[in-house]
């Protein structure tokens, strides 16, 4: 009888504990291409790109108060810069900086800092995320882009974040601290839409912007996050 009750219990606590999902790492970097300090960052950006899988989805947001200094960054747009608020804020910090890494919207550092990123990386690799993303999108139009979208586990407090990049783009930079530069971007945010979540399925479009050229090479990311901005799964797709 004491063994049938055992079981009883282990199982129902088993049946209670919540599921949990393969590792997704997500690296928000917080650059621009007026900042002397950001092509380090942007490089270390794209090597990750290079060397891992889809598990790990690095992100360039390119924000705007560099812009003053001569160079405006094509990338740039206040709505990222106040992304980047939102998270120092998060975190008390006193400033904001670039380059500056957030790591699933649960801690951040100097987005150059290749030991930390590397390390960071893997520690994240090797904790399960809370919820799965299956993405599936396709250019409808030059100017739109339709997806689908399924997601696995909890959604209480959730939200879903849609992100448009330009793969890779080649810049030559010719007034501000990087002037004379030709710099390199990877998976350049150009374009973001939020969606409250009432279901564990649903659909949407997302606008392609102007400096989308014909020739770039766009992928799509969804994003769960709890509304403390931590970051509990992902997925990309190409396009």
């Amino acid at each position: 009888m004491q063994k049938i009750l055992l079981t009883f219990i282990v199982m129902l606590v088993l049946n209670f504990q919540p599921k949990t999902y393969e590792p997704v790492v997500v690296l928000e970097l917080f650059t621009s291409q007026g900042c002397s300090s950001c092509p380090a960052a942007d490089d270390l950006l794209g090597t990750v790109k290079t060397h891992y899988n889809s598990n790990v989805i690095p992100l360039s947001y390119h924000v705007d108060y560099w812009n003053y200094i001569g160079w405006n960054d094509p990338f740039s747009s206040k709505i990222f810069t106040q992304k980047q608020r939102v998270y120092n804020n998060k975190f008390s910090s006193r400033s904001i900086y670039t380059p500056q890494v957030v790591v699933n919207g649960q801690e951040h550092f100097v987005g150059s800092r290749e030991h930390t990123l590397q390390s960071k990386i893997k520690e994240y690799l090797n904790i399960s995320s809370s919820n799965q993303v299956v993405l599936d999108a396709k250019q409808t139009s030059e100017k739109a882009i339709a997806f689908n979208y399924t997601i696995n586990g909890d959604l209480k407090d959730k939200s879903l974040r849609i992100a448009l990049v330009i793969e890779e783009r080649i810049t030559s930079v010719k007034r501000g601290e990087n002037r004379n530069r030709t710099l390199k971007n990877a998976n350049v945010v150009v374009a973001e839409s939020h969606f409250d979540l009432d279901s564990n399925s649903g659909n949407g479009t997302i606008t392609i912007p102007d400096l989308v050229k014909s020739d770039d090479e766009l992928r799509l990311v969804a994003i769960i996050e709890n509304s403390q901005y931590d970051i509990t799964g992902a997925s990309q797709v190409k396009l």
